[in-house]
């Protein structure tokens, strides 16, 4: 898939949950709590930032290879592997988690510009 087709495909595992809003013009993401929890990289590549555990299960089921995002490799992130596309309700049950995670963790204070 090329990106425009992974950002259609993006957007639509994103609007099939009401608790999820895509975020982002140039960068797509998703975020709650003050916290990122997916989001759709330059190379169209889809990460997911799960708890260690999940991450763990993740990494064993499907790939242990990094998510990086603009050459960073992006800690607490999987990277959706291109046959995991086939299963949208997989992916969306991962981002359901992810973002339950992001709805645990205390909230982080925003920095002011000044």
């Amino acid at each position: 898939m090329d990106y425009k087709e992974m950002l259609a495909f993006y957007d639509e595992i994103i609007a099939a949950n009401p608790k999820f809003e895509r975020l982002g013009k140039t960068m797509p993401y998703t975020g709650a709590n003050t916290y990122m929890f997916s989001l759709l990289n330059k190379d169209g590549e889809i990460g997911i930032r799960l708890p260690d555990d999940l991450r763990a299960e993740f990494h064993e089921k499907y790939t242990d290879e990094p998510y990086r995002s603009y050459g960073a490799v992006m800690r607490d992130y999987v990277l959706i592997p291109p046959s995991l596309r086939e299963e949208p309700e997989t992916i969306g049950a991962y981002l359901d988690a992810s973002y339950e995670y992001v709805m645990s963790l205390p909230p982080q204070e925003r920095k002011s510009k000044k």
